[in-house]
């Protein structure tokens, strides 16, 4: 399949993370490469640990319908399953198909009957990382004929780009959940554009105590500038 230069472009920016994104954007992303490749769902999961028995608990973004993920867990398909035991193993995509018989076990026609009613016969997974290490994989699958090597290439690239700023977002949204009252009103106040010396006006406080609230939220975001933090902040709607 010919890739459009439309499609290419958004994949590479999604790479280069050149403008912040939402977990709708993201979502909006994903659900583009699953109309342009004619799939059904996709979906993106961090790596289980083997300790994690629901699907539900690891999955971060997904279009799956609610009452298929219910019926997943309600099996315990996640245990077991073929796909996660070769996900772990595995640094490169990997296709897979329903009809090739991949469990052996007893919950093999659960699984089968299961993803045959959601039209997900077959598909890619593709494992990717963050920055900081954390593994993952993104999903997408239908019953369309199988991806060639210039899509998965395509869908690589775009997955890995998207999962990175996802990851990204979710911690930025876990720290921000830890940022004090003063840390926000003074992220509030650098987002409208105001110096130190404004701010300690505005809030009746010195500006060392200032720079101290605005590095400290630095710090619980991981980021290395002003500019950055209120970036952050803003993508995880702490302010506006």
């Amino acid at each position: 399949m010919d890739v459009t230069r439309q499609d290419r472009g958004a994949l590479l920016a999604a790479e280069r993370h050149t403008s912040p994104m939402s977990e709708a954007d993201i979502g909006a992303a994903f659900q583009h490469l699953v109309t342009k490749h004619r799939f059904r769902h996709y979906m993106v999961m961090s790596l289980p640990d083997p300790t994690v028995r629901q699907l539900s608990e690891v999955v971060m973004l997904t279009d799956w319908p609610s009452n298929m993920m219910r019926r997943y867990d309600a099996a315990s398909l996640l245990s077991g399953s073929p796909i996660v035991q070769r996900l772990r193993r595995s640094t490169v995509p990997f296709l897979f198909d329903i009809g090739t018989g991949l469990r052996q076990d007893s919950k093999a026609e659960t699984s089968m009957e299961l993803f045959t009613q959601a039209r997900i016969r077959r598909g890619i997974y593709i494992p990717v990382h963050d920055a900081r290490g954390q593994c993952g994989a993104v999903s997408f699958g239908g019953d369309r004929e199988p991806v060639d090597h210039e899509e998965i290439k395509v869908l690589t690239l775009a997955s890995a780009g998207l999962f990175a700023q996802l990851s990204d977002l979710r911690r930025g949204q876990m720290a921000a959940e830890r940022l004090s009252r003063r840390e926000i009103e003074c992220l509030h106040w650098a987002a409208a554009g105001k110096t130190t010396l404004e701010m300690a006006r505005i809030l009746n406080l010195s500006e060392y105590t200032i720079n101290h609230y605005l590095n400290r939220a630095s710090r619980k975001l991981n980021t290395v500038n002003r500019v950055q933090t209120v970036a952050k902040a803003m993508r995880a709607g702490l302010i506006h």
